[in-house]
């Protein structure tokens, strides 16, 4: 019997031993696999100054989601906060204590928001940069004009650490890593404003993350806790909307059919900040794709 246990005992030491060098070795393999490094060329873009550039520029921080994520005063909030997954935030943006704005240059916010590479050369991981990466210079000039204006505000955030399933998704590419899937040499259309559809389809870009890039609803970064996102394509409800049913839901949040839409998962109240011209242009647009 003592013999039997002693036997069990061994075994049982084994299989916990294996466990943990498994661990071990999972640990290091996808940490190097998450840190690994990117280099990519950066594009400067001026950025200009004024009391006009500055309010063009708080528009497209709310526009495009930057307050959502990072607060209304940019200076950062927790994103993700489970052990399984991970623990991300969204940074700081000001310059105040624990802020990037307080040692990023102009390249590194460049870099950051249109390549999802921070300044270490490691990828961001929830900064949405294949929609920024399409930003035009002359709104990331007035987006970065903005940023830079924002009054100092003192909020260190954690630094950001990986559970073993939010590790394995990343891993695995479930979950791909910014900086790989941003096309870092793509050409970037850079329409005029107007109620066009090139500029529609600009505009829509924040739009490609969630409902795919078709925006058909297929292929996107939607939380997969959340409901499907819609087809936007006129093969979905939006075909039988007008102009104006499209305008009203992103202003009230609610559709011409009574449905309310969850801002966890459609950020309409930032989307809805938009000019009638702008949404104007992006409704021409969807319009305008083929059924899918």
């Amino acid at each position: 019997m003592k013999t039997a246990l002693k036997i069990i005992g061994i075994v049982f030491g084994v299989i916990v031993l294996l466990v943990v060098v498994a661990a071990i070795v999972f640990y290091f393999i996808t940490g190097n696999f998450i840190t690994r490094t990117f280099d990519v060329a950066v594009e400067p873009v001026d950025i200009p100054a004024g009391d006009e550039v500055l309010a063009h520029g708080q528009h497209l921080a709310t526009i495009w989601g930057c307050t959502d994520c990072h607060g209304e005063n940019l200076a950062g909030q927790p994103l993700i906060e489970d052990p399984a997954m991970g623990y991300l935030y969204a940074s700081n943006l000001t310059s105040g204590k624990g802020g990037v704005g307080s040692t990023f240059t102009p390249t590194d916010w460049v870099r950051a928001i249109r390549h999802g590479v921070r300044p270490n050369g490691q990828s961001l991981i929830v900064m949405p940069s294949l929609d920024f990466y399409y930003m035009s210079d002359r709104d990331l000039g007035a987006l970065l004009a903005y940023i830079k204006s924002v009054p100092p505000v003192d909020h260190e955030m954690p630094a950001r650490s990986f559970g073993p399933i939010g590790r394995m998704l990343l891993y695995t590419e479930a979950i791909p890593l910014q900086a790989v899937k941003v096309n870092h040499t793509a050409p970037r259309p850079e329409p005029d404003p107007g109620v066009t559809v090139e500029y529609g389809s600009y505009l829509a870009s924040t739009c490609r993350g969630c409902h795919g890039p078709k925006l058909n609803g297929l292929g996107g970064d939607a939380d997969p806790n959340g409901p499907p996102p819609p087809n936007l394509t006129p093969s979905g409800e939006l075909g039988e909307w007008s102009e104006q049913d499209f305008i009203n839901t992103l202003r009230t949040g609610k559709t011409p059919e009574g449905d309310e839409l969850d801002p966890l998962y459609m950020p309409w109240k930032a989307v809805g900040q938009m000019t009638d011209d702008e949404l104007k242009a992006v409704f021409m647009y969807l319009q305008s794709l083929p059924p899918s």
